[in-house]
């Protein structure tokens, strides 16, 4: 029986506590799509984030209680998975990102290369 290689997952800034916070059935819902992704497969419920090229950076939206919460990661690094913000989506305006959000996702992006840059093999 093959074992199947999960690809690890890096959690950037606060990303990982925030998460934690998340209700459990929202947790649950975010979690198997880690999993998925470090398997190389993607969930139902992920989506490329409007505003990055490609689908290398994908949004979980989970909701639970009235409320909406997300996670952002990207697959774009060949051996890691990177988890790059978590937060509850508080404006009712529209359901875009916020651009605080956005600017900060792409920092943290940018964190994430360096990391996988210098610890590549």
């Amino acid at each position: 029986m093959d074992k199947e290689i999960l690809k690890p997952v890096r959690w950037i800034g606060p990303t990982y506590h925030a998460w934690k916070a998340f209700p459990s059935d929202v947790q649950d819902v975010f979690g198997y799509a880690l999993h998925l992704a470090q398997t190389g497969h993607k969930a139902d419920v992920a989506k490329p984030l409007k505003g990055f090229k490609g689908s290398s950076v994908l949004e979980i939206v989970g909701r639970f209680d009235g409320n909406t919460w997300r996670g952002i990661y990207t697959i774009q690094f060949k051996d890691v998975i990177y988890v790059l913000h978590a937060f509850q989506k508080k404006s009712r305006k529209g359901i875009s990102t916020p651009l605080s959000d956005i600017s900060l996702i792409r920092q943290r992006l940018k964190l994430a290369k360096a990391h996988y840059e210098a610890h590549k093999t």
